[in-house]
């Protein structure tokens, strides 16, 4: 399969990206916006099969965090700067018609991009395990907080009103929650995308979004397109799993609000729904962009 790997110049630093494949046959590329800020694009690797369907597939790491690292610079953390980021690479690829999917954090960027750019060009999007409001993400993180045990919740409670999130207790106890919602420990039998040491852009999450998933204290804390996503015009698939951090309450709040919008609930999965049903996964999103190319 065909890999290229390039930088784009950004803000006086650099994005990379990688593209997996090519198009063939009217089919439009699928540009992938991970999670964090800060995850990297190295989990999306599992999704190069994509490819295979005669689809070109865009990788990039976002400012701040992969092989588009920087620290030391928290003013960069700001919608502002992923959002324009996007805008850019779509100019410097030539990427005039596209699909979207943005997992996590990648799609709010993606409901911020579409809600309030305008752009042309994007055939659908692919909204998977994201949100509408990060005030409606905090409050049913804490609702599942209080499904774990009576030490746990205590030890999240104290670290929240000390704000001391060094704390060995809370720690543990948010590495149970995140076992519990978004993914399984990496083994040895892990697709080696997910073994690979990667520069986490843990600057830009906390500055971004927060100490953790249920405490958005970065710029993106006041975040809320609940009134927004109304406006998305382009089709749109929600995708979720049952034991995701993105709860049935999350997801379904955006297939209300989204005009010409399918949601597809993954039974057991957690926030990784694209790693631990890969098939299904594979198969559904080739469907969709099928159907919209």
């Amino acid at each position: 399969m065909n890999v290229i790997e390039g930088y784009m110049p950004y803000r006086g630093y650099k994005t990379y990206y990688r593209i997996v494949g090519e198009c063939k046959d009217n089919k439009k590329p699928l540009v992938l916006l991970h999670g964090g800020p800060g995850s990297t694009h190295n989990y999306f690797e599992v999704l190069d099969r994509l490819a295979d369907e005669g689809r070109a597939i865009i990788f990039y790491d976002q400012l701040g965090c992969g092989n588009s690292y920087v620290e030391g610079h928290p003013e960069l953390w700001c919608s502002d700067t992923w959002d324009n980021e996007l805008i850019e690479l779509r100019k410097h690829l030539k990427l005039d018609e596209v699909h979207l999917l943005g997992q996590s954090w990648g799609g709010m960027l993606a409901i911020e991009y579409l809600c309030d750019y305008k752009p042309e060009g994007v055939k659908s999007v692919i909204l998977s395990s994201t949100l509408p409001a990060a005030e409606l993400w905090a409050h049913e993180q804490h609702r599942l907080i209080k499904l774990m045990s009576k030490e746990d919740q205590e030890a999240i409670a104290r670290a929240e009103k000390s704000g001391n999130f060094d704390d060995p207790d809370y720690l543990a106890a948010n590495d149970r929650f995140m076992l519990l919602h978004c993914a399984g420990e990496v083994t040895e039998d892990s697709p080696e995308c997910l073994r690979r040491p990667k520069k986490s852009g843990s600057e830009a999450y906390v500055a971004g979004w927060g100490p953790n998933e249920y405490n958005p204290t970065g710029s993106l804390g006041g975040w809320d397109y609940r009134d927004k996503i109304g406006g998305i015009k382009e089709p749109a698939l929600i995708i979720s799993g049952t034991n995701d951090l993105c709860t049935p309450l999350v997801a379904k709040t955006m297939y209300d609000a989204i005009p010409n919008s399918r949601w597809e609930l993954f039974d057991g999965c957690r926030h990784m729904c694209f790693v631990e049903e890969n098939d299904k996964y594979c198969k559904l999103v080739n469907e969709w962009m099928e159907k919209y190319d």
